[in-house]
């Protein structure tokens, strides 16, 4: 066996370390909010749970009822919630972490947000078309991190309520002043996953990472330290927090659900893999537009509480990051493997957005072409599509390029690849994210600026007048306003 070199071993060992390492300011919030779970027999009724527990979940929905209250960046270091009704206790809990963890980081530059902000903003649905069919894919390669999703039956049952819900942290982080301006929402957002992550942990580990820590490195610690036995009953509950709590764990052999591995992995989808497909689609940008970009989520990463030993700075170094990650999760196979199911039910979510049957399997071809092979097998998007959309996909894509390499030499920034992505775009947009009949309806401040957002995106500033009457012909204008028939 050939060995490892200098560099990835030094990965290896803290990444390894990092899979044991959580987040304690939003795990210690959590606990409080909680208090201490019932310890339970394995072979308790779904009953003899809810009974033993109803304490704990209402303390999570009086929790989730007092996150709804935050607003703009400017108002969390004086935040007060407006809840008298609600226990004292929960209420000074997420107060004190609000407060506590509020800050950009001192290192955050502001004129790099912006750079960021604007390569987002100029580029579009074809932004959404990367956290679809690149960004969230990615997601799903680590076992781990798709296991809990698996067991939380958030892909295969929620498919739309998961990409709703991502798109509900990046579009605030992303819009402009989304982290450093008073009037933005991008700290909010990031502040209210932090919690819902501790949360998710608390409910796998029954109680606090600490405990579950303490519990493994004890000296008298037995074989089945760190082990959360699973409860039965609670298989294919329709509970997401009930599936997570009767789901079980073995801390001692995967490391503590939501790690900090996880978190910086997730991270990179958002950064690292959006300019990687901007690559792969011949729309790459400067170095320094790369920077600010990565820049930018590094802050976010920061804020969401994942430690600077995981934060790359450069093209080069996020990729080798990234990639020695997906390598520790291929020599870690899992039976039964849950990431197939997710990556088809992420499929066939986009492909019931393409109005036309031919189009439908260009969301997996495009994953595909974005990805790459051994990504697409993982999450099970390597299955027969029809030769005719095979053909017509590769024909696009091949005729893309030629077209925009020839028509550079004229208009350097024209792009046949922005308009197909456009249009793809707007397609996934508006049914999948701003269709407020679907579940998770974006919340009313949320979805006025996404709508102001959409607004700027209406025409391609880079291109030509005629490709923008073009693309005005393949979209509905004004179909996210509510109504996804336009």
């Amino acid at each position: 066996m050939t060995a490892l070199p200098a560099a990835d071993v030094e990965r290896d060992t803290l990444l390894a370390r990092l899979q044991y390492e959580a987040d304690p300011p939003a795990d210690a919030a959590v606990a409080r909010i909680v208090g201490n779970w019932a310890e339970m027999p394995s072979d308790a009724s779904a009953q003899q749970l809810r009974d033993a527990h109803q304490a704990q979940w209402d303390r999570l929905q009086q929790a989730t009822a007092l996150l709804q209250q935050l607003g703009d960046n400017g108002s969390l270091a004086l935040w007060r919630a407006q809840a008298p009704e609600l226990d004292p206790i929960i209420v000074q809990a997420v107060q004190d972490f609000i407060h506590a963890e509020q800050a950009l980081p001192s290192w955050a530059d502001h004129a790099q947000l912006q750079r960021a902000e604007t390569l987002f903003m100029e580029h579009g649905p074809l932004s959404c078309i990367l956290l679809f069919c690149a960004s969230l894919p990615e997601c799903y390669v680590l076992p781990d991190l798709a296991e809990v999703l698996h067991r939380a039956g958030q892909l295969e049952q929620r498919t739309e309520y998961r990409i709703r819900s991502t798109a509900a942290m990046i579009f605030p982080v992303m819009m402009h002043g989304g982290l450093a301006s008073d009037a933005g929402t991008g700290r909010a957002q990031i502040l209210k996953v932090r919690l819902i992550h501790a949360t998710i942990r608390n409910l796998i580990l029954h109680g606090s990472p600490e405990a579950i820590k303490q519990a493994m490195a004890a000296p008298d610690a037995t074989a089945d330290a760190g082990i959360v036995p699973p409860h039965p009953a609670l298989h294919g509950t329709r509970s997401m927090h009930a599936a997570m709590f009767g789901a079980g764990w073995d801390a001692k052999a995967r490391g503590l659900p939501c790690n900090q591995e996880e978190l910086a992995y997730t991270l990179l989808t958002f950064s690292f893999v959006f300019l990687r497909s901007m690559r792969r689609l011949g729309l790459g940008c400067t170095d320094a537009d790369e920077a600010a970009f990565l820049h930018a989520w590094n802050v976010a990463s920061s804020v969401l509480g994942v430690q600077s030993a995981l934060m790359a700075h450069d093209m080069r170094a996020a990729q080798q990051l990234f990639a020695r990650m997906q390598s520790r999760a291929r020599q870690h196979p899992v039976d039964p493997d849950p990431r197939p199911a997710l990556g088809r039910a992420l499929m066939q979510a986009m492909e019931k957005s393409i109005p036309v049957t031919v189009l439908k399997p260009f969301s997996a071809l495009m994953t595909l072409y974005l990805c790459g092979r051994p990504t697409a097998h993982m999450i099970g998007v390597t299955e027969r599509t029809p030769m005719v959309s095979r053909v017509l996909f590769a024909l696009l894509m091949a005729l893309t390029r030629a077209i925009d390499a020839m028509a550079r030499r004229v208009w350097p920034q024209f792009s046949i690849a922005r308009l197909v992505t456009r249009v793809l775009g707007y397609h996934l947009i508006t049914h999948l994210l701003m269709d407020q009949t679907r579940s998770l309806a974006l919340p009313t401040h949320l979805l006025d600026r996404a709508n102001g957002m959409l607004d700027q995106w209406s025409e391609d500033a880079h291109a030509p007048g005629w490709i923008n009457a073009l693309e005005d012909r393949l979209t509905v204008r004004g179909s996210w306003r509510g109504d996804p028939r336009g």
